[in-house]
């Protein structure tokens, strides 16, 4: 199945150079490019790609408006939508995960990254790089909303409490298998437990409340509240 791709940035090099990047990649093809943010959620809602991949700043309407708009709470039938920057570590970024995006790359993340979060986002995932967005999310740890922060549903579990903290280092489903030695399958369950419990719509949203709350390691059942 193709994954047809939004792609929005001001320059036209850059723009051109990522639509040539993802169009080299099988099973992916950009169906529109937009100069701006107006433009881009105009040819999304027209055109319903199956990602929009959107430069963060751009003129107009910023990519954090524009995601807010296609992704934010409230919107029917949200679209996923993956933030590219030049800047690792700009309060814009975190605000526009808060909005919906599914992930967030450098620029110069690579062909290999940029058509795995574009992959991941088009089956609902979330790719959140290692290397910049668990850094950025440790950074504005402490500069979220003000009112209190939501709490779990239910308690997470000892198990739940151990894919959260993978999930907020970035790690794949596949690493989570891996690291705490259980099937794919197992940890699928446990990430959807963890969206329905912090009422979460995705990976990029557990890992923020993961770094809100200080839980980025695993809890024994004597450490929790």
């Amino acid at each position: 199945m193709t994954i047809r791709v939004l792609v929005a940035d001001d320059q036209e090099l850059v723009r051109t150079g990522l639509s040539m990047i993802l169009q080299a990649q099988p099973g992916i093809e950009v169906i529109g490019q937009a100069v701006d943010g107006n433009e881009a959620v105009a040819l999304a809602r027209s055109l319903r790609p199956d990602v929009c991949l959107f430069d963060i700043r751009m003129p107009g309407l910023d990519g954090i408006e524009a995601t807010r708009m296609l992704a934010g709470h409230g919107v029917d039938d949200p679209m996923a939508v993956v933030i590219i920057t030049t800047f690792d570590l700009d309060e814009y970024v975190f605000a526009a995960l808060r909005a919906g995006a599914k992930g967030f790359l450098l620029k110069d993340a690579g062909a290999e990254l940029l058509a795995q979060a574009i992959r991941a986002a088009a089956r609902g995932d979330a790719l959140i790089a290692p290397n910049v967005t668990v850094r950025l999310l440790e950074a504005f740890a402490g500069t979220g909303p003000a009112d209190p922060l939501p709490q779990p549903v239910e308690p997470l579990t000892e198990r739940e409490e151990q894919v959260l903290a993978a999930v907020a280092r970035g790690l794949s489903n596949s690493e989570i298998a891996s690291e705490l030695y259980i099937t794919l399958s197992t940890v699928k369950t446990h990430v959807a437990s963890l969206m329905t419990k912090l009422d979460a719509r995705n990976r990029v949203e557990i890992a923020i409340w993961a770094h809100q709350t200080g839980r980025t390691r695993a809890r024994s059942d004597g450490e929790r509240n």
